[in-house]
């Protein structure tokens, strides 16, 4: 069970999560509790590194920053004692949960479970702290921003846990974002392949990198609100679900940019004058689309990054313009990335023909598109976003019936 930031942001919703535990508990069941620093908190603690010293040594934010589960793990076990249940607090490095050298972005290498299996045969509940380990030379590392849903998938994983609850202030995955359509609906079941790329093209309710963890091991994921008990979302292998909608969801990201590149030359060699210095300076680069002129001799070259790498991107770009040879470059980061997402898109003809036919009929142009096996994505101005998540949310049938 692993409760978010929101889930455990003060003492009262730590009591209102530790009352879930204990229904496991009375249930029968053997229960690993993860848990993040309650809300802001982490944010606090970055804060406090930066102001301290900008170019920090990793080895000491990873210190500090982790503590604020440690907070939260020792509350957890107190108010579960309160209750009258047999519970222990962990940190990654009792457990121990051994990680690379990596810091701020460690991952994990191995879990003993020994220590901890020894207390479930004595009734005892787990509190681990989540999104840490222990590194080769003893150091306490970090997973990354998000990363105790990656702790929880790996300690359900290193369990054979029959399912890894992930509780959060949501009570499962949307069709869509329901903050823009109201008449997204709650998914039951979902398979792994979608909701990573759900996850990776925008989607907030789960960490992309859990998803991966939780697909490769085979770990059945529930995403259910910590304040409804109804039951959630569940994320499973593509075999379990009965029967396929052709589109799942639709997921949009507003950190996207845009570059184009203008009259480059149409030789050999040119992509990767473009892309190997920006990957050179860790600039990932997402949709790509070549268009060439009349003549054959010139290209124009578009493509994306990250808002937040785009001025680094084009600084990149300026400082290789004799190599690369383009005329002009070109900038916009008003656009917004929706993506449609579905693995029924494998057996079903016509889903792209949908998207661009609902895009074309509300007047809105398409400037970037790029596909995958179960996903198509278009890139589109800012300003229509709404619009489109809404009418394509009805194009696909996803409505929810009632709304």
């Amino acid at each position: 069970m692993k409760f978010g930031g929101t889930s455990v942001a003060d003492l009262d919703r730590i009591a209102n999560a530790a009352a879930r535990v204990k229904e496991e508990v009375d249930a029968g069941n053997d229960v690993i509790v993860t848990v993040s620093a309650m809300a802001g908190v982490t944010n606090q603690l970055v804060g406090y590194v930066d102001q301290t010293s900008p170019l920090y040594d990793a080895r000491e934010y990873d210190a500090i920053v982790a503590s604020g589960e440690q907070v939260t793990a020792g509350l957890m076990a107190l108010r579960l004692q309160a209750m009258g249940l047999s519970a222990r607090s962990w940190l990654g490095w009792q457990i121990p949960i051994r990680t690379n050298e990596i810091h701020g972005k460690a991952r994990m290498e191995e879990i003993q479970t020994a220590e901890i299996e020894k207390r479930f045969a004595e009734g005892q509940v787990a509190v681990v702290a989540g999104f840490q380990g222990i590194s080769p030379s003893n150091r306490i590392t970090t997973l990354g921003r998000g990363g105790t849903d990656t702790t929880a998938v790996a300690l359900a994983a290193a369990f054979k846990a029959d399912r890894c609850d992930i509780y959060t202030d949501v009570d499962g995955v949307y069709t869509t974002d329901p903050r823009i359509v109201s008449k997204a609906r709650k998914i039951d079941m979902i398979s792994f392949e979608e909701m990573l790329e759900l996850a990776s093209q925008g989607a907030k309710v789960l960490q992309t990198r859990s998803v991966e963890l939780a697909m490769n091991h085979g770990v059945r994921v529930q995403v259910r609100s910590s304040f409804d008990p109804s039951p959630g979302t569940m994320v499973v292998d593509e075999d379990e679900i009965v029967e396929q909608q052709v589109v799942s969801g639709i997921a949009y990201s507003r950190d996207e940019a845009k570059i184009t590149l203008v009259r480059v030359k149409d030789q050999p060699g040119i992509a990767a004058a473009i892309f190997g210095p920006l990957s050179d300076s860790a600039i990932n680069v997402d949709m790509i689309v070549q268009s060439v002129s009349a003549d054959g001799q010139r290209t124009d070259m578009t493509f994306t990054v990250t808002k937040s790498d785009l001025g680094r991107a084009l600084e990149v770009l300026e400082t290789n313009r004799g190599e690369i040879g383009y005329e002009d470059l070109l900038s916009d980061d008003n656009v917004v990335k929706v993506s449609v997402i579905g693995v029924g898109m494998r057996s079903h003809a016509g889903v792209a023909q949908t998207m661009f036919r609902t895009l074309s009929e509300k007047g809105i142009n398409i400037q970037v598109i790029s596909t995958s096996e179960i996903k198509i994505s278009t890139l589109i101005s800012e300003d229509y976003t709404e619009l489109a998540l809404r009418a394509l949310h009805t194009a696909y049938g996803l409505d929810a019936e009632d709304a």
